[in-house]
């Protein structure tokens, strides 16, 4: 993993424009760097600003105040260099077979035909999907969707993969199975990945680092964790659990803040 910083976040803070001007900011203040090559899981209590975060780097929103920037150049608006993994499979055309559904973009930007099947055709295999090319959406369980999803995205050889949960309407145990087969795709392609999360297990199973929102409004960011576990994750491991523990504790102090502030007032 390189040191340098891909993705920079300098004192942004956010609020939707559509509430009132003395409303509190989802976001106050809040800077983090996105380093290439690495995956970061983002946690934190219901409310902090997870998927916000994500909004922002994928410029589907902007900031009320501060700045963001991929590769030294602001970041206005969506862009291919930012792919985004969305929980749910709406995203997929249900009316295009898996093959189709992963050559859209490679469609719209203009790909010879032969060429964005061969590339259609590779990420679906490196999905755990070859010979699945054919099968339409209705025809696929809830874990192939996704892998469609990923695959796609992967495709259009994004620099960043933005998740926003993606695997959190799935059963535990096809979960588990993808989490690890997501740690294996990353470090094969070496993309970088911001991934939301409310899953403790789930974030250290899979980040570089675990990044730790404080309560909201005005969130910010309560703790950076490194986690320093050798992959693939032995989630067995007794640091596995120490970890575990510990994020545990720090989410747990911005919840108990939470239900003492509502006692309080």
């Amino acid at each position: 993993m390189s040191n340098a910083s891909l993705v920079s976040i300098r004192d942004v803070s956010f609020k939707h424009a559509s509430l009132p001007a003395d409303s509190p900011d989802i976001l106050r203040d809040l800077s983090l760097s996105l380093v290439r090559g690495e995956f970061m899981c983002i946690l934190g209590p219901s409310g902090c600003g997870k998927t916000t975060v994500l909004n922002l780097i994928a410029g589907f929103e902007s900031p009320t105040a501060g700045s963001i920037h991929m590769d030294g150049r602001p970041i206005d608006g969506p862009g291919v260099e930012r792919g985004v993994v969305f929980q749910g499979d709406d995203s997929l055309y249900h009316w295009l077979t898996a093959q189709a559904n992963v050559e859209f973009g490679l469609r719209v930007s203009g790909m010879k035909k032969t060429e964005r099947a061969a590339k259609a055709r590779q990420y679906l295999a490196l999905v755990g999907l070859r010979g699945q090319e054919h099968k339409y959406p209705a025809e696929l369980s809830g874990g192939m969707k996704q892998r469609v999803n990923v695959a796609r995205v992967l495709a259009c050889e994004s620099k960043v993969l933005l998740m926003d949960e993606p695997f959190g309407q799935l059963d535990a145990q096809t979960r588990i199975v993808l989490q690890d087969e997501l740690a294996t795709i990353w470090q094969k392609t070496q993309r970088t990945v911001f991934f939301v999360t409310h899953d403790i297990a789930e974030a250290i199973t899979l980040a570089d680092r675990i990044v730790v929102l404080k309560r909201g409004p005005r969130s910010n960011v309560k703790e950076i964790v490194n986690c320093d576990l050798d992959r693939p994750r032995d989630r067995s491991n007794p640091r596995f659990g120490e970890l575990y523990s510990r994020i545990s504790s720090l989410i747990a102090d911005e919840v108990l803040g939470v239900q003492t502030d509502r006692v309080t007032s």
